[in-house]
């Protein structure tokens, strides 16, 4: 249901996966649990942290009506569940200059037509340049790449497609890879980052690898960086830089405004500067 109707992506229905073998591991029988075991999960859990908490409870909420809807339950005894508000993590950032040496880093180790280093740098471009999900990245197609269009066209979350922006900076970097990446795999595979010499694409945990390793040698700490805090990065230097919170919405993929909300706290300065430049009350 969650692939064919929600158009949900694999790493979501694997994610579901494991929090419903989770919940047998302690319930038994998803389908033969009453509430009273289900009320229980709450102590059995206690240790978790209030996010993984929630996404458990969450993912046995859509289970047992989707249980009931189909008619494999007369009842539906999430209502026993444990009720978390987890508090939305802030984003863990990072500054001009420490991405500025991760750049200058890659482009140095990028300056001949060796495929890893160009690899790394068009990675490098897209997460920071364009604040791609890594998954997204990482199952780029070939044929994403734009060819007279300063934007990708790739499928989000949910099978959602969007529209993401390519600086000419990050352009002429995919040129340079699109022409040395037969070297690195076959070149007949669909995906722009293909694994080396395999048959699918290069993965989320070998590209977290190589940005660490990178962070190392540009004297960044590695523990902070990552792909996805370089889409932070992109998301808060954007801000900076006066765009849009719709527009920063529509560019990250965001399905709710409240996701991209996060971001305003550190902008905090810069509206205290707007309000008393632009209200009525401020030349008085």
């Amino acid at each position: 249901m969650l692939s064919a109707e929600r158009g949900a992506a694999a790493n979501t229905v694997e994610a579901y996966g494991r929090d419903l073998n989770a919940a047998e591991e302690v319930l038994g029988d998803l389908l033969e649990a009453d509430a009273t075991a289900i009320a229980g999960l709450g102590e059995a859990w206690a240790d978790m942290a209030p996010a993984s908490l929630a996404r458990r409870c969450s993912a046995l909420r859509q289970f047992y009506h989707f249980m009931q809807e189909e008619g494999w339950r007369a009842d539906d005894p999430s209502p026993a569940l444990p009720r978390v508000s987890p508090r939305r993590p802030l984003p863990r950032l990072v500054g001009h200059g420490e991405v500025a040496a991760l750049f200058a880093c890659a482009e140095e180790e990028a300056a001949g037509d060796a495929p890893a280093p160009l690899r790394l740098l068009a990675c490098l471009e897209l997460l920071y340049g364009s604040g791609l999900r890594v998954s997204e990245l990482v199952g780029l197609p070939v044929a994403a790449v734009p060819r007279d269009a300063p934007f990708l066209m790739l499928r989000g979350k949910g099978g959602v497609e969007r529209m993401v922006p390519v600086s000419t900076r990050a352009r002429q970097v995919l040129g340079r890879w699109l022409a040395v990446r037969g070297g690195m795999a076959r070149a007949d595979l669909p995906f722009l980052f293909p694994s080396r010499g395999g048959s699918g694409h290069f993965t989320r945990v070998r590209l977290f690898q190589l940005l660490r390793e990178l962070a190392l040698r540009a004297g960044v700490a590695p523990e902070r960086i990552s792909p996805h805090v370089l889409r932070h990065a992109f998301a808060t230097h954007l801000l900076e830089g006066g765009a849009d919170l719709r527009v920063l919405q529509t560019l990250l993929g965001h399905a709710d405004i409240a996701t991209t909300q996060i971001y305003t706290h550190v902008e905090a300065s810069r509206l205290v500067a707007l309000v008393n430049a632009r209200h009525p009350l401020a030349e008085r």
